[in-house]
């Protein structure tokens, strides 16, 4: 009898496959590190927002990390060493010596939002209080914890690997309890 796990993650040409990792970098390295792996055709995944910075002299607005630290690569797992190679990289996210794929729908859901234009800023880690489904538009089908800021409706997207959330500003009737 064949092993379960084993047949989800073999494909249909018995090739593994590509799960999303977080590679950790060098602080304030992400963007290199991102371009670097680009330039060396692995899929990756850099989510990013904008702010703005200010100085004595000048104000600006930069875009900086989701997820400080962090660039997440989609890679089948004997190909670790390729991205670890990469100027910048420090280490794939692992447990017990085993690498910790993040779930396909939290990067799809991240990666439509941030497409789609929705306001995002980094937020403290939050454990589940009130989980709800966003029903309606590009994050459609994600689940995250519903918060407030102002009078704006948030949903923070918690990637339990990492212990990091994002903040997503969403209109609160897209939104159904889980």
């Amino acid at each position: 009898m064949t092993n379960p796990q084993t047949l989800s993650e073999i494909g249909d040409t018995g090739t593994r496959v590509p799960h999303w990792y977080a590679l950790y970098t060098n602080p304030r390295h992400e963007k290199v590190v991102a371009r670097q792996l680009k330039e060396r055709c692995v899929e990756n995944f850099l989510p990013l927002y904008r702010t703005w910075h200010r100085w004595k002299d000048r104000r600006k607005q930069v875009e900086l990390a989701l997820f400080p630290g962090y660039v997440f690569v989609r890679i089948q797992e004997q190909n670790k060493l390729r991205v670890l190679k990469v100027p910048g990289a420090v280490n794939l996210v692992s447990f017990n010596g085993k690498l910790a794929a993040l779930p396909e729908p939290e990067i799809e859901a991240l990666r439509n939002a941030l497409d789609n234009e929705v306001c995002a800023e980094p937020c403290p880690y939050l454990r589940v209080i009130r989980k709800v489904r966003v029903i309606l538009g590009p994050m459609a089908r994600a689940e995250g914890i519903l918060s407030r800021k102002k009078d704006k409706s948030r949903v923070v997207i918690s990637v339990e690997v990492l212990m990091r959330s994002v903040s997503l500003e969403i209109d609160g009737m897209d939104l159904e309890p889980v």
